[in-house]
Formats: structure tokens, C-alpha cells, sequence
């Protein structure tokens, strides 16, 4: 696609767990579990500080020296205990009602998340909105996480959209240092559990308690540039 037409592809780039799904403190709770079972309790407030970063850099910040050796096995048993408490997950607030409205709207909606397949089979198939989402991104689009900024470039190459056509959505401190160093506008979501403060430090140009309090303001929100009247 020309860089003129990719110009004019307007996209919304979402973060999903805490941003679109309320799955987080699963994410936590998961964490908690694989970390006692290869010998390491963490407190959950730590745990909840790393929710969103990258997980090679959460197991070093947690685990310390040990994260080479007990790393995989804290990662396979967190997929484990967080895939089986996917009963307790549901969609935000207002998560479905805007993603319907951004597409309603001519934007293209994609969700920019570096978690596994696997994982992201389960969120989609939590929201039910696929007919609504133009594009995804996985694991297996990024050699890093976020804050690197790599997931959020490979969305917008995802919608050929480019950083003065699209908006990062997320919850995350790592959110929004990944739409910064793309060089795109980050709005921030508190439904992950972080202060709107260290939102607008990590670069947000608002912040919103969750997707219905954006989607009740759209029209005055960064959101707003991409819309079709």
C-alpha cells in the first residue's frame, strides 16, 4: 500500500488484558501461584507493578538471579493456573459498546497484545466482537513485549495505518511507553489498577476510568481524530 493511502487508514490499537477484558488480577493471582510452586513467594503488589511488561523482563524484576534457571517452568505454570481461571473473566465496562462504535465509525479496530495464541483465543473469544476487529497481534508478530515498541508497530503495519493515523489504548505504564517510542498518541485506561498520574508520566494524552467512560466521551477524547462523522 502507498504511504498515501496507509496515511488515511485510521486505526485504534488496544491493549487487551485490563484495557478491554477484566483479567489482570487473574494474571496476578496466576503469577502468585507459579511463583510459590518453584519455590518463590512474591507479594501481589509487586506482581500487579510488572502486569503488561514484557515476560522475560517480569521474571528477571521477580525473580532475580533465578529467572534463567526457573523462568520457563514460572511461565508454563502461569499459562496454566491463568487459562483455567477463565471463567472469572469478563469483558470491561463499555469494551464491546466502543469497539463496536470505533468500527461503526470507519476505524479499524486492532488489538495490539503480544500475549500467547492461546491466550488470545480465549480473550476474543471473552469479548465476542470478532466481526468488529479488523486485525490482532500475538506473541508470534514480536521478539519483545512491551515497553519495546514492536508490538505497537506491528499493528499499525497490521492496518497500514501510520502514528498520525492511530491511537494506542491500554492500562499499562508499559502501554504507554510502547505508543511513545512508535511515536504514536497514547490514551490511558484506569481499569488495569495503575494511577492515572503514572498514566500521564508514561506519556497519555488523557486518561479514562475504563472503555465506557472513553466510549461516553469519544468525541472530546484523542480517539476523536479518527472518526468518521
Amino acid at each position: 500500500m502507498s504511504e498515501e493511502s496507509a496515511s488515511t487508514t485510521r486505526a485504534a490499537l488496544f491493549d487487551v488484558d485490563g484495557t478491554l477484558v477484566d483479567s489482570n488480577y487473574l494474571h496476578v493471582r496466576a503469577w502468585q501461584r507459579a511463583f510459590r510452586e518453584v519455590g518463590h513467594d512474591v507479594d501481589a503488589w509487586r506482581v500487579h507493578r510488572a502486569i503488561g511488561l514484557d515476560s522475560s523482563l517480569l521474571l528477571q524484576s521477580l525473580l532475580g538471579d533465578d529467572a534463567d534457571e526457573l523462568g520457563d517452568r514460572a511461565k508454563d505454570l502461569h499459562t496454566t493456573y491463568y487459562l483455567g481461571a477463565r471463567d472469572s473473566m469478563r469483558p470491561l465496562s463499555g469494551a464491546r459498546e466502543l469497539i463496536r462504535e470505533l468500527h461503526g465509525r470507519g476505524v479499524q479496530v486492532v488489538l495490539a497484545t503480544s500475549a500467547p495464541e492461546e491466550e488470545l483465543d480465549v480473550l476474543r473469544e471473552i469479548l465476542s466482537v470478532d466481526s468488529y476487529i479488523a486485525h490482532t497481534t500475538s506473541s508470534e508478530d514480536v521478539d519483545h513485549a512491551k515497553p519495546d515498541p514492536g508490538v505497537v508497530r506491528a499493528a499499525m503495519d497490521r492496518a497500514s495505518s501510520s502514528p498520525d493515523t492511530a491511537v494506542m489504548v491500554g492500562d499499562a505504564v508499559w502501554d504507554g511507553k510502547a505508543a511513545s517510542r512508535a511515536g504514536v498518541s497514547f490514551v490511558g485506561l484506569l481499569s488495569g489498577g495503575i494511577s492515572r498520574a503514572e498514566l500521564t508520566e508514561a506519556g497519555a494524552a488523557a486518561v479514562f476510568e475504563d472503555a465506557q467512560d472513553l466510549l461516553d466521551n469519544l468525541e472530546s477524547s484523542p480517539l476523536a481524530k479518527l472518526l468518521v462523522s
